[in-house]
C-alpha cells in the first residue's frame, strides 16, 4: 500500500475518533506538536526509521517525549508501533492537520520562499489561494535559500513548485534524457 494512503487512513481514523470523543482540537495541538518535534530532531527521525530499532524501545521513547499528550495520540503512537508503521507518524500528523481544518473550514498555506514574503505579496498569495480552494486561508512563510527564487505553495494535499532549483532540476533531467 502506498505510504502516503496509509497515513491519510490512519489519519481519517484519529480524527473520526477524536471528533466522537469531543478532542479534536487537543489532538490537533498534539499532532502539531509531534510534526514539529520529529522535523526538528535528526535523531528522532532516524530512531523512527531504523528497522534495527525494535518497535518497544520506539513506542518507550515516544511515549516519554509525548508524555503530556491526550490518550487519543498516545493510541496513535501505540497503534502505529504495534503495526509496525511508526515510521508514519510525522505524516499521520500532517494528514490529521490537514484534515481537521478542511472540517473547520480553514486551509493553511505554506508557502516556502528564498526570501521572506512581503505583506503586498502575502495579500496576494492569500486572495488566489482563496479563489482555488473556496476556504478561509491563513499562510505560514518558510524561508529556504535552497530554492533560489521563486516558491513552493502547498495547500492541503495540492503542491505547487515554482522553485528556480525545481526547474533547473527540469532542465538537467532533460539534459540527462537526451544523451
Amino acid at each position: 500500500m502506498n505510504e502516503s494512503r496509509a497515513a491519510v487512513r490512519y489519519a481519517k481514523a484519529t480524527l473520526d475518533f477524536a471528533i466522537e470523543k469531543k478532542t479534536a482540537d487537543a489532538v490537533e495541538k498534539d499532532m502539531r506538536t509531534i510534526a514539529a518535534t520529529i522535523d526538528e530532531n535528526a535523531e528522532l527521525q532516524n530512531l523512527l526509521g531504523s528497522p534495527v530499532i525494535k518497535g518497544d524501545v520506539k513506542k518507550g521513547a515516544l511515549n516519554k517525549i509525548f508524555k503530556g499528550s491526550s490518550q487519543i495520540t498516545l493510541g496513535l503512537i501505540n497503534t502505529l508501533t504495534d503495526n509496525k508503521r511508526i515510521g508514519l507518524l510525522q505524516e499521520v500528523a500532517f494528514k490529521y492537520i490537514i484534515l481537521h481544518e478542511q472540517l473547520k473550514g480553514e486551509n493553511v498555506a505554506y508557502v516556502t520562499t528564498a526570501v521572506p514574503l512581503t505583506a503586498t505579496l502575502e495579500k496576494k498569495v492569500l486572495a488566489e489561494v482563496a479563489k482555488i480552494t473556496g476556504n478561509k486561508v491563513t499562510i505560514q512563510n518558510k524561508v529556504d535559500e535552497n530554492i533560489l527564487g521563486g516558491f513552493v505553495l502547498r495547500v492541503g494535499d495540492l503542491q505547487y513548485d515554482a522553485s528556480i532549483v525545481n526547474k533547473l532540476n527540469g532542465l538537467k533531467r532533460e539534459f540527462t534524457n537526451s544523451l
